[in-house]
């Protein structure tokens, strides 16, 4: 069971956190006006808060050191992020879960006891209970947005894209509960990021100040670049898979290169833009964790 344990946990770390932080840019995101919008997204915001802290409870000496090494549960940035993306918004953002992240070690091969397995399963459930709700708050967001009946500072794009990211994590969850360590999918894992890595190029170009002609020009390059890496994932008669793999792993470290120069110019107020500065840093975790499933999707395939 450490391998459920590990996995399940790993998961919490990383899309528990961008759960949070998904609650919290709705809610940066709407007039004041809409109080009941603003309070369910406050509500879930600290429901992932509450499932992140027992996730790190639970998470050292459980999870992988390539999971705590590539920056996909926190970066150098991260903690000043939040410092400051709390002080532009005034929303609350815990930093003392940064900060026990920052100190998680990794797990050994010893087993686990059942008493720890039974609270990895609970906090599953809790999980999966509370991103089913943010799905549906999501839901109802896009579709009044869409309808003209809720003005948002967030594009409705981006409303779908982090429907689809709470969906993806949704299907995690499901399957730890159906198969306690389910199977890689490595060309789905493809379509899914790079379709992800292209909206972010998208959301990074139009919420740059349009003087800033040089990024926005570098974030067209890399929306275009995995438009084609994405519809190469989905060419039904792809028999390269390795090759495609390579191209793709070199995109993103390239584009996670170039997030982290973003992440460090908006934090230290250098490029002009709309950006909080959390978004910068979240968009930079979801290029690490995209990097190592490229890795591992590489040396599994060798």
């Amino acid at each position: 069971m450490r391998d459920f344990v590990a996995i399940s946990l790993e998961t919490h770390l990383f899309f528990g956190r961008i759960m949070k932080e998904h609650s919290l840019f709705l809610m940066a995101g709407f007039p004041a006006k809409e109080k009941g919008f603003i309070q369910r997204a406050d509500q879930l915001r600290a429901e992932f808060e509450e499932g992140l802290r027992e996730t790190v409870r639970l998470a050292d000496g459980m999870i992988g050191n390539s999971v705590l090494q590539s920056g996909e549960i926190v970066t150098e940035f991260t903690k000043k992020a939040e410092y400051q993306t709390c002080e532009l918004t005034g929303i609350p953002i815990d930093t003392k879960i940064t900060t026990a992240e920052e100190r998680l070690c990794a797990g050994g091969c010893a087993p686990v006891s059942q008493e720890t397995v039974s609270r990895v399963k609970m906090l599953n459930r809790q999980m999966l209970r509370r991103v089913n709700s943010l799905i549906t708050f999501k839901e109802d967001v896009l579709k009044e947005v869409t309808g003209c009946r809720l003005y948002t500072a967030n594009y409705p794009l981006l409303i779908e894209h982090i429907l689809r990211e709470a969906k993806q994590y949704r299907h995690i969850l499901s399957e730890l509960e159906k198969n306690d360590c389910p199977g890689p999918d490595l060309g789905n894992q493809e379509a899914f990021w790079n379709q992800i890595m292209m909206e972010h190029a998208l959301f990074i170009r139009g919420l740059l100040d349009p003087t800033e002609n040089e990024l926005i020009q570098t974030a067209n390059e890399f929306a275009g670049d995995y438009c084609r890496l994405l519809d190469e994932c989905k060419k039904p008669e792809r028999t390269d898979a390795n090759a495609l793999t390579a191209k793709t792993l070199q995109t993103t470290k390239k584009y996670q290169q170039f997030k982290t120069a973003g992440t460090k110019g908006i934090a230290c107020c250098e490029i002009r833009s709309i950006i909080l500065p959390l978004l910068a840093d979240h968009v930079l975790r979801e290029a690490n964790h995209y990097l190592r499933i490229l890795e591992k999707s590489g040396r599994c395939r060798n």
